[in-house]
């Protein structure tokens, strides 16, 4: 695609998928998806990046960037033949397995009106043979983790001599992770005829290094990220730093939130309070980056199927998570990045529903709370901690239970084997079953609480896929 001397104008946000120059079929595919009307970074960004321009693009998660750089991408894609068959023509290098398993969904919804677009992921925490296997069948779009991606070309095993889109996601948490190092070398491997799109939620020092470096007279691209008042309900609390922990547990049990996410500055805060909250009674899972990966992915299951009722997480281990039906979120220590701020809230009240933003700062935190108010454009709400006082309705205990099947993709088995063991002989209702995740070795399977032990029984005495399969509640 060649570069235009005049970049395209923006479209207005809420403009029409029409007004780009894409295919009837993509066209005709994102309408049946449900995308009628772009977002605004969107309608920002798609002009420039179909027109070839390089890009820097500061955006929160959830804004809709994914499609931005993913419909550019796959617009650009050969499939003609020209190009060799399955050669890979687009990299989106992201910070998590978690980040990279939502992308690769995205792009192979969004490239169905292409019968043979193939995607691959490429992160850690799977073995590296059954990549290098499906590498030697080949893909067009790769989407990975730095390190990851980074063996398979040291290896052999992966070539990008014919890359036309380099896309970084997430590109501050990378940088934040240590992976800027990684980035220079992917970057140089990369033909330097490329188009590279970054996106960043905020834009610390180390992305105008990274452009700086890599990128090619890019076009910037901010979309102010706003908390909606109707939405998002703000609170902030003043605290003392001794009691900062206990107010947490005094929040969850004045509101009772279905599902909050607490955000800590520190690993160690992290784990303090989960331990805090869990002698408490609460139903709570620390995430930060000590965990090894199976540990991190039951962590994420249980919160994504409402199994447990508080994750506490740093602001690194929760990038690239996009939980639906997020009551609340709780900013235990408050961050002296003010954009950060906007981003940890922002993951509440979506999809038309209410949120809760509640605050916790000590006096040594009111220079960050400033900032904040600069940035959000409005002074903040000081609510006193004395006010809060328990709601009845005893122990907070979230809807779900988690149980775990020993066996996964390896045994070949689907959600529907599970489902349908529980709703066949078993007998439970399908409102009674919640998210099945299949993982290469092992399945979870959410279940109502109230039928939590039964499950576990039914199953441990019947068969799934015609197999018997061993069965253990993952306790809270």
């Amino acid at each position: 695609m060649t570069r235009t001397d005049t970049p395209p104008a923006p479209a207005p946000a809420g403009a029409s998928f029409s007004t780009l120059p894409l295919a009837k079929a993509q066209l005709a595919n994102l309408a049946t998806l449900g995308y009628h009307a772009m977002t605004p970074v969107q309608a920002a960004s798609l002009p420039l990046a179909l027109a070839g321009d390089d890009l820097i693009v500061q955006a929160q998660t959830g804004s809709g960037k994914t499609a931005a750089f993913a419909l550019a991408l796959l617009a650009k894609l050969r499939l003609d033949g020209q190009t060799q068959p399955f050669a890979v023509q687009a990299l989106v290098l992201c910070p998590t397995r978690e980040l990279a398993d939502q992308v690769t969904t995205e792009i192979r919804r969004l490239a169905r009106s292409e019968d043979n677009v193939k995607t691959l992921t490429l992160c850690g925490g799977v073995p590296l043979r059954n990549q290098t296997e499906s590498l030697k069948h080949g893909a067009h779009v790769v989407v990975g983790t730095p390190g990851r991606v980074l063996d398979h070309l040291d290896r052999g095993a992966l070539t990008l001599s014919a890359l036309t889109t380099l896309v970084l996601d997430e590109a501050d948490r990378m940088l934040d992770m240590g992976f800027f190092d990684d980035i220079a070398r992917l970057a140089k491997l990369c033909p330097k005829n490329r188009q590279t799109l970054l996106f960043s939620a905020t834009y610390p020092e180390g992305i105008a290094k990274l452009a700086q470096q890599f990128l090619r007279a890019p076009k910037e691209v901010k979309v102010r990220s706003q908390v909606d008042a109707a939405q998002i309900e703000q609170r902030f609390y003043e605290v003392r730093e001794n009691e900062r922990l206990h107010a947490v547990a005094l929040l969850l049990q004045h509101f009772r939130p279905a599902s909050t996410l607490a955000f800590c500055n520190t690993k160690q805060q992290c784990r303090d309070l989960a331990d805090v909250l869990r002698a408490q009674g609460f139903a709570a899972l620390a995430l930060h980056g000590e965990l090894e990966q199976r540990e991190r992915d039951q962590v994420l299951i249980q919160f994504a199927n409402r199994s447990c009722s508080v994750l506490v997480a740093t602001d690194v281990a929760a990038r690239g998570l996009d939980i639906a039906q997020l009551e609340a979120v709780i900013n235990v220590d408050t961050t002296p990045d003010a954009p950060l701020h906007i981003h940890r809230i922002g993951r509440t009240g979506r999809a038309d529903a209410k949120g809760l933003a509640l605050s916790l700062a000590s006096l040594d935190e009111m220079g960050s709370v400033g900032k904040i108010e600069l940035v959000q454009g409005a002074e903040v709400k000081w609510y006193p901690l004395a006010e809060l006082t328990p709601t009845p309705g005893g122990r907070l205990l979230p809807p779900m239970v988690t149980l775990q099947i020993v066996g996964g993709r390896k045994e070949k088995i689907r959600p529907g084997d599970v489902l349908g063991a529980l709703t066949g002989e078993a007998g439970f209702a399908a409102s009674q079953i919640g998210k099945i995740n299949v993982n290469e070795f092992s399945t979870y399977v959410a279940v109502d609480r109230q039928i939590a032990e039964q499950a576990l029984q039914a199953l441990s005495a019947g068969k799934v896929k015609g197999k018997k399969v061993k069965v253990r509640l993952i306790q809270e």
